[in-house]
């Protein structure tokens, strides 16, 4: 099972399924080619018997520093018709476990996409952030949905008001994550802890993950869509556009004139 984006790699190893995210010089920035790389594989391991497991990590010291702006500032990255949504329906679909390894800058959706992975574990200089208002955006991802229900509202609202970075152990203390490990150890744990699963009877495993998301699998799509619908017209807004021009000219955004 082979990638078709150079900056996704893949491998099949033990009935393990590792997808990598390999642009270290952008800190694993994704675009939306490497979004339809990773949906193609994950539709692509629902259906292969080969795949009970499946393990996302990134390469370079990072796991991702979240979307590419310049993909972005065209206003086609969300919306259900996009590379973005197909990966994320892809994941959230996802009928088998799902580990995630992250070390680094894990920012956007390189902290949402990890509420919907099974297990994750994260090396402790791991940074998380969710800059969406920072960046005149809203929450995505089921993130506005799922976040309240973890940690409640009040650490939710302030992770996602604020924008704030938070380290390794405050995401394992607010259940994003489930450990945090020394550096360099997280895709070696992600891979005992995905060898194990492996062996487990497989329909056993995927009954109990269905078991696990009823009564919220279907409220959280509905989530999801409401948010890309708002993202989509957020990335036409002019505090987007602020926020963007600021990012690129290295300064902060100024959003005084917005009412």
């Amino acid at each position: 099972m082979q990638s078709q984006c150079a900056e996704i790699r893949s491998q099949v190893s033990g009935r393990v399924l590792e997808i990598t995210i390999n642009r270290p010089e952008r800190k694993n920035a994704l675009t939306m080619a490497m979004y339809s790389a990773m949906a193609d594989l994950l539709d692509a391991a629902v259906v292969d018997s080969e795949v009970r497991v499946v393990i996302l990590t990134g390469s370079g010291g990072a796991f991702t520093s979240g979307n590419d702006l310049t993909d972005f500032l065209g206003g086609s990255a969300s919306g259900e018709e996009s590379p973005v949504f197909r990966f994320m329906q892809a994941l959230y679909r996802f009928p088998k476990p799902v580990i995630a390894a992250v070390a680094g800058p894990a920012v956007g959706i390189g902290t949402t996409l990890l509420l919907h992975c099974d297990l994750s574990i994260a090396e402790d200089d791991a940074v998380f952030q969710m800059p969406f208002v920072n960046l005149g955006l809203c929450p995505e991802y089921g993130s506005s949905f799922l976040l309240p229900r973890i940690m409640g509202h009040t650490k939710a609202s302030e992770l996602l008001l604020l924008g704030k970075k938070f380290d390794a152990q405050t995401a394992a203390d607010v259940n994003i994550c489930n450990e945090v490990v020394y550096s360099g150890e997280a895709l070696d744990r992600a891979r005992v802890y995905a060898a194990e699963l492996a062996q487990k009877a497989p329909e056993a495993v995927r009954l109990t993950k269905k078991l696990l998301r009823q009564g919220t699998l279907e409220s959280g799509m509905a989530a999801i869509r409401e948010e890309a619908g708002h993202f989509k017209a957020r990335l036409q807004s002019d505090e987007f556009r602020e926020a963007a021009t600021a990012f690129m000219e290295k300064r902060p955004a100024d959003f005084s004139r917005f009412d």
